[in-house]
């Protein structure tokens, strides 16, 4: 039978597919070729990821070449069963909303997680065999009309009730989510899905013994999550999941059901509604009501998305702050200016120079959890006398190597150490056995920069001098080994750099600076969550000091050691002192490169790929 011209203009319309898989895949080569091929012949555009576990694509393109691709999806034993979401759509809004959501180009890769459950690489994720049962939305919307009466064959007697809990970030939350009366409802208020599982941890006691039911967008997340919860054991058992997530919901309740507002999606649409599609949120500068993301505004920050309406926009610019990092006290105030690649925190006299090697605002491409996401940003602290420039110099073709994907920043330790300078010592005569020095001229002081100490030594009087003064003794190569005072006072000064600067993913130190980080990290036993929050650390040519905050148990952070070998040329830092201080840290999440050079971070192969293998890991 002939189709009709409106059928065929229909076919012709532009669309939007999104589906996934949790499938063992025997060769992704083969699944890699066969998207490569079909996606292109097909014009098809957005992102296919995928992994030894399944696949997590959204594309866009004509209607009837998106019913051709899912054919040819389906034809796979693979995807049996598999619930394709295919939705007619206008084009993309403009080049900008297009780019961001991925929509320009094709882009394929192989991941490790089709979604990425914790922020912490080490942290096994949970069987995907164990994730929640599936209910329908029709059996969802029961649940929530029952007010937590589940089908009496699933529900256990000796729960104490139902709980909702939305498993999508906090600004997907807050244009829609459920509401339902006499159900609790818990909203982790998370800033991207990777902070999910310490959230769970967190608030476990609001989960165990109950009946959880989770959703998201279309159901992706929820099959991580809700393994995870269960993996806690006995209290965990009776997770629940809406199959197909809110985009299944809407389609089944037209007019919104129990989902109020517009559900956010990953794509050019940015946003689908209900017939009762009504405004629940509002614009973050001046509250008038608001859900439009099209404009892409984006914390000053931490690049989240956030709310800023139309008559806003058009006055001055200002810096928006999301509410998450309001909540950690970063305000305008606190933002510094930035001039030729200088930092200067005017609000704060203790801070000193910060340097980075990339504008605030770069972003990479999205995340395989269909997440925009800004470059791996890390925080360096330099060694003893040394300072942040000549650290930024020092590490210059490490920051070459790593731009495409890492953003380092560098600050000034808090102590200000006089100038010194070691005059020449000759060998003495007859029986002295103390040597002698002659007096030299030091080098001149305008021609000098400032050095600085993370940790300094007891009788430090914390005063910086104009002229140089001259060592009393040769250089022990091992003295700031020796030094342990200031730290209260550099941890103190890292809370203001978290809060003007951040948020870091991640902390590397050199020699001295990595004898503060593993201190940090071993006294806020690794997080110090709000104030200080970072992912990793990375811990060049360090040595362990005699603090009280390092006898304690092993370290568990994920972290990096470079230092050098046995028969390496770093005379400053002894190969044992690197070990030691890396023996402090969890061998399950821990990683050694030991190199052949001196005093320095190596940047040839292999080390920088080994380098490379670890950051991205946090990816």
């Amino acid at each position: 039978m002939a189709k009709t011209h409106a059928e065929e203009q229909d076919r012709q319309q532009y669309g939007v597919l999104l589906y996934y898989k949790y499938t063992e895949i025997p060769d992704l080569n083969d699944l890699v070729a066969f998207y490569e091929c079909n996606c292109n012949s097909l014009g098809l555009l957005g992102r296919v990821r995928l992994s030894p576990q399944g696949v997590n694509v959204t594309v866009g393109g004509k209607l009837s070449l998106l019913e051709k691709h899912i054919a040819a999806v389906m034809s796979n034993i693979l995807f049996e069963g598999t619930d394709f979401k295919l939705a007619t759509c206008d084009h993309p809004l403009n080049d900008k909303v297009a780019k961001e959501c991925g929509f320009t180009s094709l882009s394929i890769r192989v991941v490790k997680d089709l979604v990425t459950l914790s922020s912490q690489p080490m942290l096994k994720s949970p069987e995907i065999s164990n994730a929640g049962t599936h209910l329908s939305a029709v059996d969802f919307h029961s649940a929530l009309q029952s007010a937590g009466k589940l089908l009496e064959k699933e529900s256990p007697a000796d729960t104490e009730g139902l709980v909702l809990l939305d498993a999508r970030n906090l600004y997907e939350t807050r244009i829609g989510k459920f509401h339902a009366p006499n159900v609790e409802t818990l909203d982790p208020g998370i800033r991207q899905y990777s902070d999910l599982s310490s959230w769970i941890d967190d608030n476990s006691e609001q989960l165990k013994g109950k009946c959880v039911l989770m959703y998201c967008t279309g159901g992706i997340r929820c099959e991580m999550a809700s393994a995870y919860i269960r993996s806690k054991g006995a209290g965990f058992e009776h997770v629940f999941q809406l199959f197909g997530g809110i985009q299944r919901y809407l389609e089944q309740f037209p007019d919104g059901g129990f989902f109020k507002g517009k559900n956010f999606v990953f794509d050019h649409r940015i946003s689908v509604g209900s017939s009762d599609a009504s405004v629940i949120s509002t614009c973050l500068l001046c509250g008038s009501a608001f859900d439009d993301y099209s404009s892409r505004c984006r914390c000053t920050h931490c690049r989240m998305l956030v709310l800023v309406c139309g008559s806003c926009r058009q006055k001055e610019k200002p810096l928006y702050v999301c509410e998450l990092c309001q909540k950690h006290g970063k305000g305008v105030g606190s933002v510094p200016s930035i001039e030729n690649g200088e930092t200067q925190a005017g609000s704060s006299e203790e801070l000193k120079t910060v340097f980075s090697d990339t504008e605030l605002s770069r972003q990479v491409p999205w995340s395989h959890d269909n997440q925009p996401r800004r470059k791996i940003k890390i925080l360096c602290l330099h060694g003893f006398r040394q300072n942040a420039s000549s650290f930024k110099g020092r590490t210059a073709s490490l920051a070459k190597k790593l731009k495409t994907f890492v953003e380092l920043v560098f600050v000034d330790a808090p102590h200000e150490l006089p100038y010194i300078y070691q005059p020449c010592f000759t060998e003495s005569h007859g029986d002295c056995t103390s040597p002698s020095f002659e007096r030299t001229q030091p080098p001149p002081s305008e021609n000098c920069k400032k050095k600085y100490g993370w940790l300094v030594a007891p009788d430090f009087n914390g005063r910086s001098e104009a002229d140089w003064k001259i060592a009393d003794c040769p250089f022990d190569p091992l003295q700031y080994q020796q030094q342990t005072d200031g730290f209260e006072a550099s941890l103190a000064y890292l809370k203001t750099v978290f809060s003007q600067e951040g948020p870091f993913d991640g902390i590397l130190g050199f020699s001295q600076g990595a004898a503060m980080v593993a201190a940090l990290v071993s006294a806020q036993k690794g997080r110090l969550t709000g104030e200080m929050d970072f992912r990793f650390v990375i811990l060049c040519s360090g040595f362990a000091l005699k603090l009280p905050e390092l006898e304690c148990k092993q370290i568990n952070c994920p972290s990096l050691h470079i230092f050098g070998s046995d028969h390496g040329k770093d005379r400053q830092i002894a190969n044992q002192a690197s070990r030691d201080l890396a023996s402090l840290f969890d061998d399950g999440c821990r990683v050694i490169i030991e190199h052949d050079c001196g005093h320095i971070i190596p940047t040839r192969s292999p080390y920088i790929d080994e380098i490379r293998n670890f950051l991205q890991r946090f990816l």
